[in-house]
């Protein structure tokens, strides 16, 4: 079993007998310049470790955990949010992958098999994950969107209760029907 920690490993250069083991923990402005590429208010923890397993005589198989603590803003006041991400990760490179070509394709049912590259980037796997992980809207607590009223001069405003045309049924269900004439 062989160690690595930088974060771009050269896939002719991993062991097809051995497991490759990594850990990789960005320092301070790698972790600043990972936040500013997914809009993150704050990044201040984040360690993605795992292994490379050789799977036959090409492939290879990527399993690893990411852990991180993120800051995001609110999607309505824009306060802090923080999130606590803890995801497992799983890539199968293949060196024979074909992709498929067509006009309707089918898509696979494990979208973790890619092509094998010639340099497994295990940060853009980190960003990838922890993207893909973070909450797509995240709220402050006791943020409340509310409801918009607008209106031309002289005309009713459109109220949300107004655009739900079933609303009124219920009140008409155990009625007796009308008398015909």
């Amino acid at each position: 079993m062989t160690e690595a920690s930088p974060s771009q490993l050269r896939s002719a250069t991993l062991s097809h007998r051995k497991t490759t083991r990594f850990r990789l923990t960005p320092d301070a402005a790698a972790r600043a310049a990972l936040a500013a590429s997914l809009d993150l208010i704050d990044l201040p923890e984040v360690a993605f470790e795992g292994e490379i397993a050789p799977t036959g005589r090409h492939d290879f198989t990527l399993t690893g955990r990411l852990q991180a603590r993120a800051v995001q803003a609110c999607v309505i006041t824009l306060a802090p949010v923080p999130a606590r991400i803890d995801e497992t990760v799983t890539r199968r490179f293949l060196a024979d992958f074909t992709t498929p070509e067509g006009d309707e394709i089918e898509m696979p049912e494990d979208d973790s098999t890619e092509p094998l590259p010639e340099v497994i980037d295990l940060t853009e796997i980190l960003r990838e994950t922890l993207a893909l992980a973070l909450p797509p809207y995240p709220r402050a607590e006791g943020a409340d969107l509310g409801e918009a009223v607008f209106a031309a001069p002289g005309t009713a405003p459109l109220r949300d209760q107004d655009l739900r045309p079933f609303a009124g049924l219920a009140g008409l269900v155990g009625k007796p029907p009308p008398e015909p004439d």
